[in-house]
This record gives structure tokens, C-alpha cells and sequence, in this order.
């Protein structure tokens, strides 16, 4: 049975993460690894639910703040066993984002009296299907254990900040016709043809950028699939143009699918896929120390985080990890050695604690 040694340093700790292959869905291993690490903590209180682990200080403290990170990994694609270079420790699962969670795990070793009451969550499934989602899983089963004034998701920043993150919403808008053959074509109706409008409205679309809390979010709306037609001699009877908008975090879903069906008007719109964005919160207590404490750069989410879950538990937090989104899912994974140990050198500092 693999097993984690947390009095390692980070950076050794993150080698031994890497080296406990999680793919999505076998994330048993890593789990039981990581239970049995901080079983022996007993300033701390577990719960696991399936493959996930909550670690909880209860120490009465007037501000909780989560620390929170994915186990599993995509497919392995011939880059296990981990690598360190000296530079840049290389290997599955190292920006995205076992860097992250070795820092979550060595604070939550070591941080005994923290200045603020700490929950620390290593979960499963993130890399697949939502339905997976083990931080998902925790927010419907077992909300009470993520209760908080800020949560910070340890997801491949570059060891900035990124705050809140931006809704998405996918839609088929779609046009109807009349088969005829191409041959005589004006007995028909063409879908094609009809979906003409739709594809000018993207074009000329002026995305929304509104600034929140001082970030300035920049949506986007824009066609990712357009499909029709039956054969090569049919005028074809149904187009559909599959739409993603990406809408910042200060609309709720419900109102960016009415934003869309006002731009659409007249056309038949499906609903396909839909996430909640999230508010970055910053002017929190917690968020504002929080940034003060680690001198990151803050740069709004453009993409979709787990962050959104936290949000919709009405907890504001950020995206702030070691890793990098350029180099995830890459056969070449790396992770910079000094962003590691800058990441869990800033946050100890703003926790505050003695170990």
C-alpha cells in the first residue's frame, strides 16, 4: 500500500503524490495514502465520503478558511515515475495539481494553532464528468463540512491569484426547413441557410467586461459546433448551432439564458450544459489579508473552476496553487520546484500558526 510521509518537505511530498498514480475514478490508493497520513493528527477531525477527505481544525477561531484540492489525474501518457530536475519536478498529476495538494497536506500536518480555523479538502474526480465530482458530492451530502468565510481551490495559477471565475452556458439554437431535392431546390426550405443570422449576430456580438470587485472579467459568445443536412442531394431540414457563453460572474444562470434568448429571439433554443460562475469576494476580511499576505498578482478567472461550488454555498474564494495551466494534461507535466515552496511558504505565513 502506498503511503505519504508528511514530515518530507513539499517539494519531496509532491514526488511522493506524483508517484501514487490517481486517474480519475481509481483514486482509491491516493485516498487511503493520504487518510492514513493525517489519521495521526489529532488536532484534527476526519471524515471521508467515498474517495474524498475533510480535515478540520475546531478550535473556535472567528474565521474558517478552506484549503481545497483535486486527487486524480487524466490518463497516464508514459510520464510516471515523477522526475526532479533540480528546476522543474516533472511527472503526472504535477501542476494539476498534486503541487497544490502537498502544500494542503503539509499545513494541515503542521499548522496546529492556526490564527483562523482551517478545513482542508482532497477530493476525487474532478478530471471527468461532474456527476463524479467529489467536491460536488460533499456540497449536496455533506454541506456542513464546508462551511467558511473564504476558500482558496489550489487549481494552476503560476502562484497567482486568480479570483471568482466566469459561468458557462451551452445552447443549440435551431433552425427548422422543408426536405426538397437539391435538384429543385426552391420546393424546399433550407436550414443551412436560415442559421445565416444566427452566425452574423455572433460575429457582431460586442462582449460584455464588466469589472468586479477591480477585476475586469471579459466575456465571450461564440458558435463550437454547427451541424446539419441528410444527404448530398437534400435540402436539409434542421440546422443547429451550438453556442458557449461564457458570462461573468456577476449574472446568474437564469439570467444569462435570458440574455441569450433575447439575442436569439425567435429561434427554438435548448439548453445543453450550465455551471454557475463565481464572485471573487475580495472585499472579505479574510480575502483582503489573504492578498496582502502572499504579494500575488490578482487576475480574474476567465475559465471555470471548482471555485463556482463554493460560491453557490455562498463562500467567496480564489484559485491560488503552484502550478501551471499551460504545462496540465501534457505528456511533459512540470510543475516549477520554487512555486511549490513559495506557495506553502506565503500561506503559512498568513495562517499565522506554529507548528
Amino acid at each position: 500500500m502506498p503511503s505519504l510521509d508528511l514530515s518530507a518537505d513539499v517539494v519531496a511530498l509532491t514526488q511522493q503524490l506524483v508517484d501514487i498514480e490517481s486517474v480519475s475514478l481509481d483514486e482509491q490508493a491516493i485516498a487511503d495514502a493520504v487518510e492514513q497520513a493525517l489519521a495521526v493528527h489529532d488536532h484534527l477531525t476526519l471524515t471521508r465520503i467515498g474517495n474524498s477527505i475533510v480535515a478540520r481544525t475546531e478550535l473556535g477561531r472567528a474565521e474558517r478558511v478552506i484549503l481545497a484540492g483535486h486527487l486524480d489525474t487524466v490518463p497516464v501518457n508514459d510520464n510516471l515515475p515523477s522526475r526532479n530536475d533540480g528546476t522543474y519536478l516533472h511527472g503526472l498529476g504535477s501542476t494539476d495539481m498534486k503541487g497544490g495538494d502537498a502544500v494542503i497536506l503539509k499545513l494541515a500536518a503542521e499548522l496546529r494553532e492556526p490564527n483562523r480555523d482551517l478545513t482542508y479538502v482532497l477530493y476525487e474526480a474532478e478530471e471527468i464528468a461532474a456527476v463524479h465530482n467529489g467536491l460536488g458530492m460533499l456540497t449536496t451530502e455533506r454541506p456542513d463540512l464546508l462551511t467558511g468565510d473564504f476558500a482558496i481551490l489550489m487549481e494552476s495559477s503560476c502562484a497567482e491569484v486568480e479570483a471568482g471565475c466566469q459561468g458557462t452556458l451551452r445552447v443549440e439554437v435551431r433552425t427548422r426547413g422543408e426536405r426538397a431535392h437539391s435538384a429543385r431546390a426552391w420546393t424546399g426550405s433550407n436550414a443551412i441557410h436560415a442559421a445565416e443570422p444566427i452566425l452574423a449576430t455572433l460575429r457582431d456580438y460586442a462582449p460584455r467586461r464588466p469589472v468586479i470587485d477591480g477585476l475586469e472579467f471579459h466575456e465571450g459568445l461564440n458558435a463550437v459546433f454547427i451541424s446539419g443536412g441528410v444527404a448530398g442531394n437534400v435540402i436539409p431540414d434542421e440546422c443547429v448551432v451550438t453556442i458557449n457563453y461564457r458570462f461573468a460572474p456577476d449574472r446568474d444562470e437564469a439570467e444569462a439564458v435570458a440574455h441569450l434568448e433575447q439575442l436569439f429571439d425567435g429561434y427554438e433554443i435548448t439548453v445543453t450544459d450550465s455551471s454557475p460562475g463565481a464572485l471573487p469576494g475580495l472585499e472579505r476580511p479574510a480575502a483582503r489579508e489573504f492578498l496582502a499576505a502572499v504579494r500575488a498578482e490578482v487576475r480574474p478567472k476567465f475559465g471555470w473552476t471548482d471555485v463556482a461550488r463554493f460560491s453557490a454555498l455562498g463562500i467567496p474564494a480564489v484559485n491560488y496553487g503552484p502550478g501551471d495551466a499551460a504545462y496540465a494534461h501534457k505528456q511533459d507535466e512540470k510543475v516549477l520546484i520554487s512555486r511549490i515552496e513559495q506557495c506553502e511558504s506565503a500561506l503559512r505565513e498568513w495562517l499565522g500558526g506554529t507548528a
